[in-house]
């Protein structure tokens, strides 16, 4: 095969992909059925419609509560494990990090305070 083969095969191959894709969009979009907000949410109906939400959520949470729980723990605690491992790589980067900002500013207050003292001579030379 060529090169001008293969890019018409990826070509079909995407074409047809993107068809696909479109027509099960479309599917699902007829499927679903249509929502009335005006009946679903109007003043009789609303407040019972939070409530039952609420509900929902509520019981879901406690329904997974015990994994939530676990899986926090475990990433605290695999957090904490790789601090420990990694403590003294952090505590060298931090040392060499500051010191290396230590000599950025004092370079940096160097040159700071020749411009503020040019300034000030060139107001004294003005007056």
């Amino acid at each position: 095969m060529n090169l001008d083969e293969l890019k018409q095969i990826r070509k079909r191959n995407f074409l047809a992909h993107k068809k696909k894709k479109k027509e099960y969009y479309l599917k699902s979009k007829l499927t679903k059925k249509e929502f009335d907000y005006e009946a679903e949410l109007n003043n009789e109906n609303f407040f019972s419609k939070i409530k039952a939400i609420a509900h929902e959520q509520k019981m879901y949470i406690d329904n997974r509560k015990e994994a939530i729980v676990t899986k926090i723990n475990d990433y605290r605690n695999t957090k904490k494990e790789y601090y420990e491992q990694n403590k003294e790589k952090r505590l060298e980067y931090n040392k060499e990090y500051r010191e290396k900002k230590k000599e950025e500013l004092k370079a940096y207050r160097k040159e700071y305070y020749k411009k503020l003292k040019e300034k000030q001579l060139n107001k004294l030379e003005e007056e």
